[in-house]
């Protein structure tokens, strides 16, 4: 069974009329304005996904800090992430994953689509294992180690994760058949082969026309099932803070990817609610005789 994952929930909340232009992106809604986390959460869910995604990517305690929060509280923030997108269920068979975004997120200059940040896998997995722990510890259906630039980050998450009782799925943000960080996609999958608590492995947040090539790749690296949810083909200008460019995301792509063999697909950046139905209709064609909607 293919399962349909969300889009970008940052997009559906600019969408609806918030400004995420400060570092902590979509996280600072979890303090500000949780009704509207739930509302586009849901907004996903009415458009035929069956996984929301946390706000948590871009959270972290020293961001949290700088926005003048102690760690107590964002803890609470944490914890509220994985419990917005629960409130927002519409049916039982409907599940969370809670967000674990790269290093290079929580700088909010655009590093995760660089990586190699110069710090050892060791450090990395330091600052990956506080959050992670308190993720997990509020009852996600699975950790989403997302938008990963490099192996060293994703050798770090895993060994974030690990033990933590909760199944993830690792997937890199990409460019081309290498990672943003220049690796090719064969090694970078193969860190996740043999590792049980790891049930998905694939890409996010990279062009659309790169994703069946990736799909077959880790298919064949990892002996997992594949994970695919690319960004709309945009452009990010991290200085500027925008994207520019056209979207690139279309219903005949996504039937490249499930037939490269992916088995959980979705959308990330600039991917709305609209785009998330077209490809729900490709996943589950509406039998003949069906009323549109």
């Amino acid at each position: 069974m293919t399962v349909v994952l969300d889009g970008g929930l940052a997009t559906e909340l600019e969408a609806r009329g918030h400004d995420l232009s400060d570092a902590l992106w979509s996280a600072r809604l979890l303090a500000d304005d949780p009704a509207e986390i739930v509302a586009a959460h849901r907004a996903f869910f009415r458009a035929g996904a069956r996984v929301a995604t946390t706000a948590s990517y871009q959270a972290s305690f020293a961001g949290f800090a700088e926005a003048g929060l102690d760690r107590g509280e964002a803890v609470r923030l944490l914890e509220v992430s994985v419990e917005l997108a629960r409130e927002a269920r519409t049916d039982p068979g409907q599940l969370v994953a809670a967000s674990i975004g790269p290093y290079g997120a929580t700088l909010a200059d655009g590093s995760e689509y660089r990586g190699h940040y110069g710090l050892s896998v060791a450090e990395l997995a330091a600052f990956h294992r506080p959050r992670a722990e308190v993720l997990a510890a509020a009852g996600p259906d699975l950790l989403a180690c997302e938008t990963v630039p490099d192996v060293d980050e994703a050798e770090a998450m895993l060994l974030a994760i690990e033990g933590l009782g909760v199944p993830a799925w690792l997937s890199y943000t990409i460019d081309g058949e290498a990672t943003r960080g220049g690796q090719p996609l064969t090694e970078a999958f193969a860190v996740a082969r043999g590792n049980d608590q790891v049930v998905a492995v694939g890409v996010n947040c990279c062009d659309p026309r790169d994703v069946a090539a990736a799909v077959t790749i880790a298919r064949e690296a990892s002996g997992k099932p594949v994970i695919a949810y690319p960004n709309s083909g945009e452009n990010w200008d991290a200085r500027a803070r925008r994207w520019a460019g056209s979207s690139r995301f279309a219903p005949a792509l996504v039937r490249d990817w499930l037939d490269a063999g992916a088995s959980w697909v979705g959308g990330c950046c600039r991917v709305g609610p609209g785009d998330i139905a077209a490809l729900a209709a490709v996943v589950s064609p509406p039998a003949a005789g069906s009323p549109p909607g």
